[in-house]
């Protein structure tokens, strides 16, 4: 048996969050080890939808301790009210069932307000940020200029690193024509909360490793995708952390060889949030058909995503970039009904064809789908449990993306359910 980790093989909102918490039914710890509350995953369990953010989706398991690591930015309201919420729906939350890194940085008032600041001085060419501070969050971390969970021990010391981050940040929104924020507001109601914060805090590459020796089941938990990688996405068009699953390690405190499998989520279309290149994007009926079928809104900000088809290039990238073993392949149900499907197996970029996509943003924006058509299937593959439920054409088409992108398909979903999921290879029974 290993860990598995689970990361987006796309621009994220793969249906991550309905795979996490099918495979972690059978983990014992699971983590997040990235990105902040501008990640969302939808659980549908037993009726009850819960919409998580900031917190792992083992928290809605029993028995099961959710970790949130060093790697992730955490907005301390924003996790105590999302604590709040899926008390209000019967989950236990305690410091039993919940881990936060001590050396995690925080996200202040000050970063969101910094971060729409800029989204509005770019004007018509804005990077389609949440606004949720996550970007100027990580800007003070490697600056080493940020507040971490474990800062809240030490009010003096608090306020002293409060003041210095103060003085930057007020700079740039003056220089920005934006309302300036108060640091004594921010460190009173940083006060009013570290209690309730420091009581989920510790060091979770300890208890991490404690596990390991254990032989605890460790399940990572990615947000976004590989493409809104920062070093190997669609830059400058992308997060403000790596997806990719070499930082489950990184990100958590743990050495590279305890991540075991890596499971790739992979959407049986493509979509995207916000500006950005997308090769295979339909503005057109088609795009309309693909977002209408698979409710394509986002968890987090509810905005309408950007649908086209299914781009084997990229993710054959996403699959080599990650160490990707095998794919959970999602909403295949949503191409139930269309006569012909277009898949990308290339690109033209000026009069050549190229096999990979280009790191430079000028060349994303440039490049041209080249399509192959294979045909559609009108019967219903939503709720299928085993292969022999699925069209023929269906199967067909699975075959030929795992060809083109050189994984193979280890789970196959067919519906938000959680139970409507065809198991090819468990991710901690791997080889």
């Amino acid at each position: 048996m290993s860990n598995a980790v689970v990361i987006g093989s796309q621009w994220g909102d793969e249906g991550k969050g309905k795979i996490v918490d099918w495979l972690s039914s059978r983990a014992d710890i699971v983590v997040r080890s990235q990105g902040g509350h501008n990640a969302g995953h939808t659980l549908v369990i037993d009726g009850t939808v819960y919409k998580l953010h900031l917190l792992p989706s083992g928290i809605v398991r029993k028995g099961k301790l959710s970790i949130i690591g060093n790697g992730v930015v955490v907005d301390p309201w924003a996790l105590m009210q999302e604590i709040e919420d899926v008390r209000a729906k019967g989950v236990e939350v305690s410091p039993e069932t919940l881990m936060i890194a001590e050396n995690a940085n925080l996200i202040l008032p000050v970063h969101q307000a910094t971060d729409n600041a800029f989204e509005r001085a770019r004007g018509n060419n804005p990077i389609g940020t949440t606004g949720r501070g996550i970007g100027p969050s990580y800007e003070d971390k490697v600056a080493r200029r940020g507040i971490r969970v474990c800062d809240l021990m030490h009010p003096e010391f608090l306020k002293e690193k409060l003041d210095q981050l103060m003085l930057h940040h007020n700079a740039l929104l003056k220089g920005l024509g934006a309302e300036q924020i108060d640091p004594v507001q921010i460190y009173e109601d940083l006060l009013e909360i570290s209690a309730e914060i420091l009581s989920y805090a510790g060091p979770v590459w300890k208890k991490l490793d404690e596990a390991r020796y254990e032989g605890k089941l460790v399940l990572f938990e990615g947000a976004q995708g590989v493409m809104l990688d920062v070093d190997h996405g669609t830059y400058p068009f992308v997060t403000s952390s790596n997806t990719i699953a070499a930082q489950a390690a990184t990100g958590s405190g743990v050495g590279p060889r305890s991540l075991g499998y890596v499971l790739g989520i992979t959407k049986a279309y493509t979509t995207r949030v916000g500006s950005g290149p997308f090769p295979t994007e339909q503005d057109n009926e088609t795009g309309v058909y693909l977002g209408e079928h698979g409710n394509e809104f986002g968890t987090t900000t509810g905005r309408k995503r950007r649908c086209g088809w299914f781009d084997a290039v990229m993710v054959r990238q996403a699959v080599k970039i990650a160490g990707i073993d095998g794919i959970a392949f999602t909403k295949l149900d949503v191409l139930d009904g269309l006569e012909e499907i277009k898949i990308c197996v290339g690109y033209e970029l000026d009069g050549e064809t190229i096999d990979y996509f280009p790191a430079s943003s000028f060349q994303q924006a440039h490049v041209k789908p080249i399509y192959e058509t294979v045909a559609g299937w009108k019967e219903s593959t939503r709720g299928a449990r085993s292969w022999s439920e699925l069209p023929a054409e269906a199967i067909k088409y699975i075959r030929y993306v795992e060809e083109l992108i050189e994984a193979p398909v280890a789970l196959l979903s067919t519906s938000p359910e959680r139970d409507d999921t065809i198991l090819v290879e468990d991710p901690f029974h791997s080889s």
